[in-house]
């Protein structure tokens, strides 16, 4: 890690859409702020980002690289590199946070930023293709996919939500079976009545051609045609440094099953840790990306907030002892 001072107003752990929106606003402020990122943002798969006003279809690196250079016209400092560790220091010091070179830097205040992983149910061939023909989010990638033939992973107990939702997009929907609960009778008349086709067997794989998805392979030897593949990833947040600091991951259900972990924290980011905020995917495992850049705003506003209290403190005790 190779930054120009030690000590900073603000270090901000993770260089994504969330990371880069606080750091903006903290610089605008005239704070001294480091954005430490390891450069591995989520949707580095994807060719577009989609939903951002302004930057509807831009390129998730070139969104990026346009938030890295804003930044550092403030005067914000963004270095390569990963966190391992941070720690509260003695009195009003603030935080030491340790890179995994082993170098450190102190920080008044911390905004950790470090987003989620999406973890792929194991069938060969989804992580090669995550981001491309295989999908999750509809708002992401559901118009870039519309009315071709859609498949409809099932692997726990939102597949069902997931093939009816995914039919907005396509009158060409199947759910596969695959590992998850078969579906309830009403479950079934809804597949039935939206014109939904349910296909059993566990899938084994993804037929390519020349680059391109175009089937799904069952265990039998069968191959479905099919264009776009509809998964359910687990979301597990990035909390390492979190929970350096004594933050422990919570749980998030749905439908009775675990869909991943995320870190509490109140509206403007604030953790049980004072002095320590959290935004975007680490704490909201639905946030997409113009979401994530705003809620890094807000964290980066209570920040700034609680930092001219503490300046006007420290002013006000050092006027009396004249």
């Amino acid at each position: 890690m190779n930054n120009k001072k030690q000590r900073y107003d603000v270090v901000v752990v993770g260089g994504g859409a969330t990371g880069l929106g606080g750091a903006l606003a903290l610089s605008r402020a005239r704070r001294s702020v480091l954005v430490i990122d390891k450069g591995e943002p989520r949707n580095a798969p994807a060719s577009h980002a989609h939903n951002y006003l302004g930057r509807e279809g831009i390129a998730p690196s070139e969104l990026l690289a346009i938030g890295r250079d804003e930044v550092a016209g403030y005067g914000g400092e963004i270095v390569r590199g990963g966190v391992v560790s941070a720690e509260r220091l003695p009195g009003d010091e603030g935080f030491r946070v340790v890179a995994e070179d082993g170098s450190t830097v102190v920080a008044r205040r911390l905004l950790v930023t470090t987003g989620l992983v999406d973890e792929l149910p194991p069938v060969p061939g989804l992580a090669e293709r995550w981001g491309r023909e295989v999908l999750h989010c509809p708002y992401c990638h559901g118009w870039e996919v519309g009315d071709r033939p859609i498949g409809v992973l099932s692997a726990g107990p939102l597949a069902v939500h997931q093939a009816l939702m995914w039919r907005q997009w396509s009158e060409d929907v199947t759910l596969f079976r695959h590992t998850g609960p078969e579906p309830t009778d009403e479950e079934y008349e809804q597949l039935a009545a939206r014109g939904i086709a349910v296909v059993d067997g566990e899938v084994t794989g993804l037929e390519i051609t020349e680059d391109r998805l175009t089937g799904i392979r069952l265990a039998g030897g069968r191959v479905v045609p099919r264009e776009a593949l509809v998964v359910q990833a687990r979301f597990t947040a990035r909390s390492a440094v979190l929970e350096s600091l004594g933050l422990v991951p919570v749980v998030q259900e749905a439908a009775g099953s675990v869909i991943g972990s995320y870190i509490e924290v109140d509206p403007t980011g604030a953790t049980e840790v004072p002095g320590v905020r959290a935004a975007g995917n680490v704490t909201n495992l639905m946030e997409q990306v113009i979401g994530a850049a705003n809620a890094g705003l807000r964290a980066a506003i209570a920040i700034n907030a609680e930092l001219i209290a503490d300046d006007t403190r420290l002013a006000v005790e050092a006027r009396r002892a004249r």
